[in-house]
């Protein structure tokens, strides 16, 4: 088996900053966890930014180049930039800080869905912020818009215009053929960085029997030229994350996708996260990918092509 690439989704857009006080919501936060959990062995930081002051989910340039800088000056593990953002943003919002940076990756959402959160407002809790609790219910008539033309938009702006190579998120199979559809157009090349989402609302359910069918059909569809990495939301991470591994995938983790380290206890970091999978890799005898092999792997232009 090929070098496993761990990917630590550091903050993400989902969880809200009363569900964990190790959620990173200011750049000192965002940099620290972010630093933490490449020195833990993560080659690539997915990186989303919050407001400080309320941890409201921004796409603000300025939030994301507050922590970006010091990022890239102390490690030199992958940057990946959302284009995602939050279902709850415009194309051109979400765009913002990816266009402003143009960094080696972005995270590409390849195709629209539900977006469903609001089960997470049910459990009671001490709400930190007015925005939080209506911010999930009203997730019950949340769709994220990523059509053709949005996911076209997307690859000419980051990908042909500056270079930037892709981590294609696909929460269902249908996703998996629009990918092959933008490759048959000739508006994305192989290597493919194929990122299995499992367990959001809207999306597949984290059921094994969904990984091994997305693998049997990316196989299918893309052959030799494309490498796997599996995420599942919740209670699924780290048990999905080790499946792909010993399917000879790659794997991502991070508090975007859990905010816990084992039933019932909160992740104190995203390094700790990062460290179980890695013993868990290791034990099944996968050898972690340096950040330099990942950009030999995936084909990356390097940091020093980057505007931050």
């Amino acid at each position: 088996m090929s070098k496993i690439i761990i990917t630590c989704a550091v903050t993400g857009s989902i969880h809200t900053p009363s569900m964990s006080p190790h959620l990173p919501v200011t750049a000192a936060e965002i940099a620290g966890q972010a630093l933490g959990a490449a020195e833990a062995g993560a080659a690539i930081l997915h990186l989303h930014a919050r407001d400080p002051e309320t941890g409201y989910p921004s796409s603000s340039p300025a939030h994301f180049m507050a922590f970006l800088p010091e990022i890239k000056r102390r490690t030199d593990a992958v940057v990946n930039i959302t284009t995602g953002g939050s279902a709850i943003m415009a194309l051109d919002d979400r765009l913002a800080a990816a266009r402003a940076a143009e960094p080696e990756m972005c995270s590409l959402n390849m195709g629209s869905m539900n977006f469903a959160l609001y089960p997470m407002a049910v459990r009671e809790r001490e709400w930190r912020h007015d925005w939080e609790k209506p911010f999930l219910e009203n997730s019950d008539d949340l769709v994220f818009k990523n059509t053709p033309r949005d996911i076209a938009t997307v690859l000419t702006d980051l990908g042909q215009k500056h270079g930037a190579r892709f981590e294609f998120e696909c929460y269902d199979l249908s996703h998996l053929y629009m990918l092959r559809h933008f490759a048959d157009r000739g508006m994305v090349k192989p290597p493919f960085f194929i990122q299995f989402v499992f367990g959001v609302l809207g999306g597949m359910g984290a059921d094994p029997e969904n990984l091994t069918h997305m693998k049997r059909m990316a196989d299918k569809l893309f052959g030799g030229d494309y490498m796997f990495s599996v995420l599942a939301a919740g209670r699924q991470q780290m048990p999905l994350a080790s499946m792909s591994a010993a399917m000879g995938g790659h794997v991502r983790v991070g508090l975007e996708d859990s905010l816990f380290i084992e039933k019932g206890k909160l992740a104190r970091s995203n390094a700790e996260q990062v460290t179980r999978i890695r013993e868990i890799v290791e034990r099944l005898g996968r050898e972690v990918a340096t950040p330099g092999e990942v950009r030999e792997m995936l084909g990356l232009k390097g940091p020093d092509k980057t505007a931050f």
